[in-house]
């Protein structure tokens, strides 16, 4: 294998080492601040997106017309009218995937251009921490259900934007040797923040939320605003404690410009650093499966399994507390086996674990609590590897661009689950077969990851 400058090569963070001395130590201090913001921010992803708000309040009753609701469940009308929400808030978060797509990699290379990640990530930061808050409004009546979709929309986008800085900033909290267990700690921690958010939902409605009046979706109001306070209090260290990145030695051009620079950057990454280029396309593909695994994961337990609302909470603890260790266990192999290894291992885990949680539904609940948390437990692992292997080879002082492409591709295949997921719903008549259409998705991710072969991975050849 030739080891000259093939387009095929990618450029490592080796390249920037120092000529002598190496990597000075990153305080401790730093990367705790680092990954207290993902603690700070987890609970709008695992609280209001996945198992609390959308999927037990804004996508409920209390926001069809209110004639069906005696109907119930297993009525035509009544379930027609709930699987409604449930498509408009699919829209709705698929616009806000369509506007990162747009905005994360020109904003991540404004970002890198200025030397201004810190400030990118504060602004949207506080714009997340403003959606959460404006949920409180969202009365448990129809017309407000629109006003709920698009703040949890808006939402998503700025917590994307948000993502792209924070995940280039790894680059000033670690050094190659270390930046896989940095990034699973990171992960690690904003999923043990989705726990005790979790625990705390479960404590105040099991007394009864202190004796409070919870009509008119006061409880699920009140959750949205704690989640913000939560982002408030723990979020500021990160602001604090990690320095501001030095400008990149790129220029500094308007918004419309940054697309034809956008396009000149793809075409360099073409000729340059393809495979990192093919590693994002394949990413894409696979991260939006692990992305459908929670998402869906709540429906499948409620029902395919008949799991209760307060079941669902409670397996969303277990889910984010075995995710949490396995990410933080999962970032030391990384950096020992390399991040590549790590994440086909867990992609093959989520594969077989999919396979068995339809294979043996009708053994019972018990099954999707193991194989369900089997697939939780590789989730964050190829996650928080995927991050270290694109750190490890994103060409020095362009990061916050490669992390924004990161972002645009994963926002460019956002419909890739949903769509299979509804796909064989539709073929089937039943809940429990969009498990595969999911799991295809991760297969199909899988199959393009073994093409691509990076200096990141253990005795892999620098040439593809």
């Amino acid at each position: 294998m030739s080891n000259g400058a093939d387009p095929t090569d990618l450029p490592s963070v080796r390249d920037a080492m120092p000529p002598e001395g190496g990597y000075p130590d990153v305080p401790r201090s730093r990367v705790v601040a680092w990954a207290l913001w993902d603690w700070a921010t987890q609970p709008f992803n695992s609280v209001i997106i996945t198992f609390v708000f959308t999927a037990l309040y804004l996508t409920s009753d209390n926001f069809i017309d209110p004639a069906l609701v005696p109907l119930g469940q297993g009525n035509d009308a009544y379930d027609a009218a709930i699987a409604h929400l449930t498509s408009s808030l699919g829209w709705g978060i698929a616009l806000a995937g369509v506007l990162v797509a747009a905005l994360a990699p020109v904003l991540g290379q404004r970002a890198d251009a200025t030397g201004r990640r810190k400030a990118w990530l504060g602004l949207s930061t506080a714009l997340l921490v403003a959606s959460m808050f404006g949920l409180f409004f969202v009365q448990a009546t129809p017309p407000y259900f629109w006003l709920g979709v698009s703040l949890i929309a808006a939402g998503t986008v700025v917590s994307e934007v948000a993502g792209v800085n924070y995940n280039a900033m790894i680059v000033q909290v670690s050094t190659p040797k270390t930046v896989g267990r940095v990034s699973g700690l990171g992960w690690g921690m904003g999923y043990l923040g989705g726990i005790v958010a979790l625990v705390i939902v479960v404590v105040l409605d099991g007394a009864d939320w202190l004796g409070m009046d919870t009509s008119n979706g006061m409880a699920y109001r009140l959750i949205a605003v704690g989640c913000a306070v939560w982002t408030l209090l723990f979020g500021w260290a990160v602001f604090v404690f990690v320095p501001e990145a030095p400008r990149a030695d790129r220029p500094r051009v308007g918004l419309l410009r940054g697309y034809a620079v956008l396009w000149n950057d793809l075409k360099d990454l073409w000729n340059h650093a393809r495979s990192t280029l093919w590693f994002l396309l394949a990413s894409a593909v696979y991260r939006d499966g692990l992305a459908g695994v929670f998402t869906f994961g709540a429906i499948i337990a409620a029902k395919s399994f008949g799991f209760s609302d307060q079941q669902v909470i409670v397996f969303g603890i277990a889910a984010n507390l075995i995710a949490g260790a396995s990410t933080v266990v999962a970032g030391r192999f990384d950096d020992r086996l390399g991040p590549r290894t790590v994440i086909v291992a867990s992609l093959t885990v989520i594969i077989v674990s999919g396979v068995l949680v339809v294979a043996l539904q009708a053994v019972g609940a018990v099954v999707f609590w193991v194989f369900g948390l089997a697939l939780s437990a590789c989730v964050g692992p190829a996650q928080a590897a995927s991050r270290s292997l694109l750190a490890r080879v994103s060409p020095p002082g362009r990061e916050a661009e490669i992390f924004g492409l990161y972002a645009t591709t994963g926002r460019a295949a956002s419909f890739l689950a949903p769509g299979m997921w509804a796909l064989t719903i539709a073929i089937t008549g039943a809940t429990i077969w969009g498990t595969l259409g999911v799991i295809f998705v991760v297969l199909v991710g899988l199959v393009l990851l073994t093409q691509v072969r990076t200096p990141a991975d253990k005795g892999a050849s620098t040439q593809v």
